[in-house]
């Protein structure tokens, strides 16, 4: 016999939450085959069986809360599987021609197979919403089901012809990749089959993320003393250097030159000046860190992930998109991993790819320290003496006054501005 116990989940993470059971006592299962899917307050991951054999009990059922190393299910090394229900026929009975036979043993199997390869974000997308996954295209590695595909399988019908006036969904904003979310566990049911005029109420069970996402912000304005400061850049600069160098810069590296990037250098070299802004309190000591792993907010479907880059002062600007590039895909895929979601010195937000035009960004705690850009837009400003319209964006720096004071927050703001607003500064001084 051997057990699959819940694995270690990653930094600061001790408890999941049994989210599907691929398998079912009696079944088989070979090493490395995926058995369970745990909610994590970070990702979904997959448990996988250590040991071949046959599944002989299963411990914990779906939506029951687990911690590391508790027990999900016993491998019977030397058990035989549970024999199918026979489909066939009695004998008594005629047997059906081909043009009646029963295709659901047929369906059954490509419908598992499809789930296998499919991603957990596709596969819960798609049992929410009724989605056939034996008749999605796999557009991933390997033919793997996305989210995506799962989204295009559920795309609207064609308007209807008659009088009656097709009911429309809620808007949902889109993530940071552009990809509108479908399945919103804070709000499941679709306003469109509420009757108008109904007072109903509904009650759903938090995710693990969205839990830890509340009980995050919360501590984080208990335990720190927050404050936000804010200032204005002109983004003419970064916006004419894009202009001019996107089509090269894309043809040699494979991605847009997009304006995060700008913001990651800038913020790393207004960190080199201002140390404590890269720092965390443990105890009564102060921690400076001499390394610079950005945390890059990215809105994913069961909440906000904060990927990080690390050791981002050593990448070029092309290291830099494409790394947040990629950590946009996967977390709409439901891909990223514990890894790519430990640590962190520093965090940039951007709630201008949703339209924000200004907010207070809440600390990522234990980091002191929190940069939020926001929609980039035309305005107004006196230069030289006349009134010029330029592309300007706020930016707020939130920031734990126990360590940093009030001018040093303003000056770091200050220095990432003048960063920004001449960007050859980046090459002489970043």
């Amino acid at each position: 016999m051997s057990n699959i116990v819940v694995p270690t989940l990653g930094e600061s993470v001790v408890e999941a939450r049994v989210a599907r059971w691929l398998k079912k006592a009696g079944d088989r299962v070979e090493v490395g085959e995926p058995v369970v899917e745990l909610e994590t307050e970070k990702i979904d991951l997959e448990v996988s069986a250590e040991k071949s054999g046959v599944i002989a009990s299963i411990a914990r059922q779906e939506g029951d809360d687990v911690k590391i190393g508790e027990l999900l299910a016993v491998v019977d090394e030397n058990g035989a599987a549970a024999p199918a229900v026979s489909s066939a026929p009695a004998a008594s009975a005629p047997a059906p021609t081909p043009a009646s036979a029963p295709a659901s043993s047929g369906n059954g199997s490509a419908e598992a197979a499809s789930e296998g390869r499919a991603t957990p974000t596709a596969r819960r997308m798609a049992k929410d919403n009724d989605v056939d996954l034996g008749a999605v295209q796999g557009s991933g590695a390997a033919g793997r089901v996305t989210k995506q595909d799962v989204q295009k399988a559920m795309a609207p019908a064609p308007a209807p012809t008659s009088n009656e006036v097709a009911p429309t969904s809620t808007p949902v904003a889109p993530t940071s990749s552009g990809v509108a979310p479908t399945n919103n566990k804070i709000a499941p049911t679709s306003l469109s089959k509420i009757a108008p005029g109904s007072r109903t109420e509904e009650r759903v069970r938090m995710s693990k993320r969205r839990q830890t996402i509340a009980r995050r912000l919360v501590e984080a304005q208990h335990t720190a003393a927050m404050l936000t400061t804010f200032n204005e850049v002109d983004m003419t600069a970064v916006m004419a250097l894009r202009e001019r160098r996107k089509e090269s810069f894309k043809k040699e590296f494979g991605v847009g030159l997009g304006i995060a990037s700008f913001f990651v250098k800038s913020a790393i070299a207004a960190l080199r000046a201002f140390p404590p802004l890269n720092a965390e309190i443990q105890g009564d000591e102060i921690v400076f860190k001499h390394y610079y792993d950005i945390g890059v907010a990215v809105g994913a479907e069961g909440g906000l992930v904060v990927p990080v880059i690390r050791d981002a002062d050593r990448l070029s600007f092309a290291q830099i998109e494409l790394a947040i590039r990629d950590f946009a895909t996967r977390a709409t895929d439901g891909t990223l991993t514990l890894e790519d979601l430990r640590g962190g010195t520093f965090t940039i937000t951007n709630g201008g790819v949703f339209g924000s035009l200004m907010s207070t960004p809440i600390l990522n705690p234990p980091q002191v320290g929190i940069l939020g850009l926001h929609k980039i837009q035309d305005r107004a400003v006196p230069m030289n003496g006349q009134v010029v319209i330029r592309p300007m964006m706020y930016v707020a720096l939130s920031y734990d006054h126990r360590i940093v004071d009030g001018r040093e927050a303003v000056q770091f703001l200050v220095k990432i501005k003048d960063f920004v607003e001449d960007p050859a500064r980046l090459l002489l001084e970043g």
